[in-house]
This record gives structure tokens, C-alpha cells and sequence, in this order.
């Protein structure tokens, strides 16, 4: 119910073939979201619950000696899958963030020095809370930048509110996802789509918008770290994905407009004083898009 800017920004990361860090607060159907489009993609899904004491091994798997052959098999952790939630990352200690940093940006595990490659469908979709920060560890910039997309999850509307009542008091159980009558697309869909992607189309000019949109961050007042080459390349392949999402070949500059937010607020780094004075990166890279020339 709503949620619909939530589910298109989930779209495009996984037809990206990117990760996404997804921040709201416990019971807006974040999890469900991710649950239910592994079905209708046909793509293996597991989830993984953050803890402080979370090993490295929990996460990659381990060699296991079997005794009967005196040899070791790998006994293969959560992170063998296509579609990897992974609940409060921001609980999960330093060493398990690096190791899990490796299998995002280079899609394979390395165990006992052994590499093991990962489904080219693999992606994470992380979440933490926004409000709790007890026993937690913040994710460092060189992990935040690894996340294609920060998607802000906010509460749906009052008569969005109203429908999901009415359909839970209808009978919905969102644990038995069998009585929803998911239709799955084509396996190959996925693949078709990711091809389609790189066949959009986009005009010099919005190249130049592009990178004078990342250009003009790194000199905004307020920023003490604007966006980096690496920011733009994401800028630009979010914005190729919000224009398959309307069934475009080719980008306009509202494409790059919507992309801007998700691609870009996790990558900037405030200065102390904007932050005494309420200003958010959100607001920032508003500011900075209304002062950058649009191409006609």
C-alpha cells in the first residue's frame, strides 16, 4: 500500500545490478518488499539478522572437516544467494562490514584464500534503523559509497494507512506469502531488463548536467565532501534506470532529477556547522539542482 517511490528505487538496484542501503523505521514492510520481489524475480533470497557478536564465518560460510573422508567441504554461509537482506547492518561489528564490503564490490568470497564466485544477480539490500544508535556500529564512507542507492523508507499516508488495515482485517498474513497469488515473470526477465539498460540512450548535454550537477557539490558551502567521479557514474546509471522504469529508451533531465536523491545523499559529507543548523543532504542536493542550468 503506497510505498510506491520505496519499490520503484528497489527496482532499479537490482536492475542496475547495484546495492542498495535502506533506511526506515521498524514496520513499513521493508522486509516484505524485498521477500515478496525474490518471488516474482525467481531469484534465491536469504536474510541475514545483524547482531554485535556477527562473525565473518556466520555470513561467508566456513571449511568444515568431514571425518568420514578426512577432507574439508565448504559448508556455504548466507552470502551464497541472489537477493541478500541483511537487517541492521549498522549493527554488525567492523571486521564482518569488511568482509561483507568485498562480496558487494567484488562479487565473490574468499575463504581460507580460496575465491568463490558469487550469481551476477547478487545484491544486497541492507537496512538500519534511523533512530536507534545503541550498539551500533556506523558504516564507514569507503561502505557507504559501495551502495548504489540510500532509499528512505517514510510512513504511508493516512488512507494508505486506512487500506492496510482493511486488508489485514480481510485475512492478509503477510507470513504465508502463498495466499498473495504472486505471479512470477519470465526467469530471463531480469537478464532482458539489465540488457535493456544498457541500451538507453543519453544526449551530450545530459552528460555535461551530469557532471555539472557532481561538480557544483564539491564546492557547496555546506559540504565538507561533495560527490565523487565514482557518485556521477551512479548518478548517471540510476538515471538510465528511472527511464526503463517509464518505459523510455532514452534519459531526460527529470530522469536525472529523480535519481539525484537516492544516488547521491549517502556519498556527501556535511560540515559540523550545517548540521547545527538542521540542514540535511537531502535539502543540499535540492539546492544544488535548482541551481544548475538544465539542458533544453
Amino acid at each position: 500500500m503506497g510505498q510506491q517511490e520505496f519499490i520503484d528505487e528497489v527496482l532499479v538496484t537490482v536492475m542496475c545490478g547495484g546495492h542498495a542501503l535502506v533506511e526506515g523505521v521498524p514496520g513499513l514492510a521493508k522486509t516484505l518488499v524485498v521477500k515478496i520481489l525474490a518471488r516474482i524475480l525467481q531469484i534465491d533470497f536469504q536474510r541475514v539478522q545483524c547482531t554485535s557478536d556477527l562473525m565473518p564465518a556466520d555470513l561467508l560460510g566456513t571449511n568444515v572437516l568431514n571425518m568420514a573422508t578426512s577432507a574439508f567441504n565448504l559448508h556455504r554461509g548466507p552470502i551464497f544467494t541472489q537477493l541478500l537482506l541483511v537487517d541492521e547492518i549498522n549493527r554488525m561489528p567492523p571486521r564482518t562490514q569488511a568482509s561483507l564490503l568485498e562480496c558487494m564490490e567484488e562479487r565473490q568470497v574468499t575463504i581460507d584464500g580460496v575465491c568463490h564466485p558469487l550469481s551476477q544477480f547478487f545484491t544486497v539490500l541492507a537496512t538500519q534503523n534511523p533512530v536507534e544508535f545503541e550498539g551500533t556500529y556506523p558504516l564507514p564512507e569507503a561502505q557507504l559509497d559501495r551502495f548504489l542507492l540510500k532509499i528512505k523508507v517514510d510512513y504511508p499516508t493516512a488512507e494508505e494507512e486506512v487500506r492496510v488495515l482493511d486488508v489485514h482485517q480481510k485475512g492478509l498474513d503477510t507470513h504465508n506469502l502463498d495466499q498473495l497469488s504472486i505471479v512470477p515473470v519470465p526467469e530471463s526477465a531480469l537478464a532482458e531488463a539489465r540488457a535493456e539498460l544498457r541500451n538507453v540512450k543519453i544526449e551530450p548535454a545530459l552528460l555535461r548536467y551530469i557532471t555539472n550537477v557532481a561538480r557544483t557539490t564539491r564546492t557547496w558551502p555546506a559540504l565538507a565532501l561533495g560527490a565523487s567521479p565514482r557518485a556521477a557514474i551512479s548518478l548517471l546509471l540510476v538515471a538510465k534506470g528511472m527511464a526503463v522504469l517509464e518505459g523510455r529508451d532514452y534519459i531526460v533531465p527529470d530522469d536525472v532529477k529523480a535519481a539525484a536523491l537516492p544516488a547521491l545523499r549517502h556519498r556527501m559529507l556535511l560540515k559540523p556547522e550545517a548540521e547545527l543548523e538542521g540542514i540535511n543532504t537531502d535539502r543540499v542536493i535540492t539546492d544544488v539542482l535548482a541551481s544548475v542550468e538544465v539542458p533544453k
